[in-house]
């Protein structure tokens, strides 16, 4: 009897060994270091082809930014269907929620789109894509909803490229726990909410990025400069504050800051 439950164990688990082996592992996670950097900042076109070992990052609006590979792939962040008057289709789109301004089901043909809900209530999705060299996974966490919680309503999306590791922290409505902080891993770059108001409040979020301690921090979703001037304010005792006047970022993980640095990018939509 004994020897049949162990052969019953032994067939649940095989198919959770074999996965466990052929998923990629993220880097992030396994590696917790950074690297010295130098002059991080090159100004250029989203229309530029992307230099060797780097990723090109262009703020696109509101939450929304443009990320482009070495090898040509596409994604943009926070998808809402109105990225410019460019007809551009990206390769992929992530949806941090279910919010208009945040999702769209106007996706363009050949366009694969990765939500960060899934379609039932409080239920987490799950995304581990590895496309060789780009590996995008999500952080699942809560959001408020009529007046209580949905767990498991946003999700933070993870970008593993040229040896970085990047971070959308998407709507955030709370500070992650410890298991989402350590599902995090390291990030070198950091596109953060910083409202203060509709997603987590300005010291809130101030917290989150003293902890992360990410080599990049780029402001979004921040609804004019009074907003931006506040959070820059509570973050210039920890980072540094540069504002290049560019909507256009490339970075590589030879290149990053020395010092964990802000980044303002200036939104512009697509041409």
């Amino acid at each position: 009897m004994f020897r049949v439950a162990l052969i019953l164990i032994f067939a649940l688990l095989a198919p959770l060994t074999v996965q466990a082996q052929s998923q990629r592992i993220s880097h992030c996670i396994a590696i917790a270091q950074s690297a010295p950097g130098i002059d991080y900042l090159h100004k250029a076109s989203w229309t530029d082809p992307v230099p060797a070992q780097s990723v090109r990052l262009h703020y696109i609006d509101h939450s929304m930014f443009l990320l482009q590979t070495e090898g040509g792939i596409t994604v943009i962040t926070d998808y809402n269907g109105w990225v410019g008057g460019s007809r551009f289709a990206p390769d992929y789109v992530t949806m941090n929620r279910a919010h208009s301004s945040h999702m769209s089901e106007d996706v363009p043909d050949g366009t694969v789109a990765l939500k960060g809900w899934s379609d039932q209530f409080g239920i987490a999705a799950e995304h581990y894509l590895d496309l060789g060299e780009l590996l995008i996974r999500n952080v699942p966490t809560a959001i408020r909803s009529f007046g209580g919680v949905e767990e498991n309503g946003n999700s933070i999306f993870v970008f593993e490229v040229a040896g970085l590791c990047i971070g959308h922290l998407g709507h955030l409505h709370h500070e992650p726990n410890a298991a989402q902080y350590a599902a995090l891993g390291r990030l070198d770059v950091v596109m953060a909410a910083v409202d203060g108001s509709m997603t987590v409040d300005q010291p809130t979020m101030i917290r989150i990025l003293e902890r992360l301690r990410s080599r990049i921090v780029i402001p979004m979703h921040w609804f004019g400069e009074p907003t931006l001037q506040s959070f820059l304010d509570g973050m210039q005792s920890e980072f540094v504050i540069e504002r290049p006047l560019s909507s256009d970022l490339v970075v590589s993980l030879k290149t990053l800051p020395r010092e964990p640095t802000v980044i303002v990018l200036e939104p512009e939509r697509l041409r």
